[in-house]
């Protein structure tokens, strides 16, 4: 960790600004753009600052090179990106990714997704990533000269490899079973703060309307009026400082979010080993087979029935210069085949170790955050509690006056 670049590296994303330009297919869109800062550690001297460098960036170019880093790296538990459009909402709370309030909190989720694969053991040390950083012009042609979409898998292809799998690893299938139940579990804890948040949206407006009767009923009130009107005041300053606190609240559920959607990043990881576990299988399938064809034209005998069976038959038996000429063949096939299968074998322990190795530093990373997120927010509801018993107790004292 000592050579990671954050530490090397000073990023932040500290800016957010919305334009128009023409995309791909030269049609007028409106899309927001987020600045880059980055500043070298090592060249701070004593009383010297080294100068900052600066560049910008659209949310598709980080997805361009989170779609890089997957793909390069199927063996890591990739950093996810915060969300395109907002979701898990409370009710009051604009899901209009052009909201400045969601742009806001978004700029937040990028800079903690650069910091986080800034602070990867590997991640950190790739070049794209550096040049993601540093390089504005000709960047994105130097993601697509890598040549990773050819060696990205297709949907289709994990799924067909999903159901076939004949041994899967059971770390594996446990691994993907507690993804689902992760993202269950986050799913419906934010469902339920977004249902506290809207209803305690509703205290604090309730708050308000008692400011607002009780201003209204100090003006027709002799004795009772300065009561009534410093009661009032506590209770609309209480009502206003709703939107600091479910603003606050954001930035929690935005912590959680992360983790939903890290699920997703284990189970592509999952995808990844039960593709190379069934590569491994049709390889043995296939060296098994010739192995088989091999030895049934070195004897002279078919175990199974087979249409090149039937065939011979029918029309006669080969040549020996054509039987010899075929088992030299499939000796040379089975030969590669057992070369490509021992090749495959060590492909998927070196997965295996290296992927295990980085799901373990997740779930130590998840503890800890998830730890200090849940933390915090109970801090704030306590503090939030404390504050409604002091607003009561303030309006108890201008009662008590009257």
């Amino acid at each position: 960790m000592e050579d990671c670049l954050a530490k090397k590296m000073e990023i932040t994303v500290s800016e957010a600004e919305k334009r128009t330009g023409r995309n791909a297919m030269n049609m007028q869109e409106t899309y927001t753009a987020y600045l880059i800062e980055t500043r070298a550690v090592e060249s701070q001297g004593e009383g010297q600052c080294a100068p900052m460098d600066s560049l910008w960036r659209r949310y598709s170019e980080f997805e361009l090179l989170r779609n890089y880093l997957s793909v390069t790296y199927p063996h890591i538990v990739v950093p996810p990106l915060p969300e395109k459009r907002a979701d898990f909402v409370w009710h009051k709370l604009s899901a209009d990714n052009m909201d400045p309030d969601f742009v806001e909190r978004r700029r937040i989720g990028l800079e903690n997704f650069l910091l986080r694969v800034a602070s990867h053991p590997v991640l950190c040390q790739d070049k794209i990533f550096y040049s993601f950083l540093t390089q504005e012009g000709g960047w994105k042609e130097m993601v697509n000269e890598t040549g990773f979409q050819l060696k990205a898998d297709s949907r289709l292809k994990a799924l067909n490899a999903t159901f076939r799998v004949k041994n899967p690893d059971k770390r594996f299938t446990e691994l993907k079973h507690y993804s689902d139940e992760l993202q269950s579990v986050i799913s419906h804890l934010l469902r339920v703060r977004a249902r506290v948040a809207d209803r305690l949206y509703g205290v604090y407006k309730v708050h308000g309307n008692y400011g607002r009767v009780f201003s209204e009923w100090s003006a027709i009130e002799k004795e009772m009026g300065d009561g009534l009107q410093s009661a009032g005041h506590h209770m609309d300053v209480y009502a206003a400082s709703i939107d600091d606190i479910l603003e606050e609240e954001e930035h929690y559920a935005d912590q959680l979010k992360e983790y939903l959607f890290y699920a997703e990043a284990l189970r592509a990881v999952c995808r990844k080993h039960e593709l190379m576990q069934y590569d491994l299988e049709m390889a043995a399938q296939d060296l098994t087979s010739k192995k088989q064809q091999c030895e049934e034209l070195a004897t002279g005998t078919v175990r199974t029935f087979s249409l090149k069976g039937m065939t011979s038959k029918l029309f006669g038996q080969e040549t020996p210069e054509q039987r010899e000429a075929k088992i030299k063949a499939l000796e040379e096939q089975i030969q590669e085949g057992e070369e490509q299968l021992k090749s495959k074998n060590l492909e998927g322990r070196d997965f295996v170790k290296s992927a295990w190795a980085d799901i373990e530093r997740f779930k130590e990373q998840k503890n800890h955050d998830l730890k200090e997120a849940l933390i915090s927010y109970a801090v704030m509801q306590i503090s939030m509690c404390k504050k409604g018993i002091q607003v009561w107790t303030n309006a108890k004292e201008c009662f008590s006056k009257m």
